[in-house]
């Protein structure tokens, strides 16, 4: 029997495979930034939609890293104070721990 991590260290020998995992571990790390930064403010996830212009329903789906739009994404953040930089990278190397 495969134990996962001997699973996940074969899957991720496929270059396409590896870039989705990259990609959805991208995704659920900025879903939880939010949330901690949400916590933080003390908001619950009707008080941010308020802020935000958006529903809880979009705030709940942005959170758990369902996939949601950049306007939802970038309306969050700012009723968050925060700010979206994008940086350039020389190659991504893709993190999974």
């Amino acid at each position: 029997m495969k134990s996962f991590k001997s699973h996940l260290a074969n899957k991720l020998s496929n270059p396409k495979f590896l870039e989705v995992f990259d990609q959805e571990k991208q995704l659920l790390e900025l879903a939880l930034k939010i949330q901690e930064y949400r916590s933080k403010k003390g908001l619950s996830q009707a008080d941010l939609a308020k802020r935000a212009h958006v529903t809880q329903q979009q705030v709940s789906r942005l959170e758990t890293g369902t996939n949601t739009n950049v306007s939802t994404f970038l309306k969050v953040c700012h009723a968050l104070d925060l700010d979206l930089s994008l940086n350039t990278v020389k190659k991504r190397k893709p993190q999974y721990k």
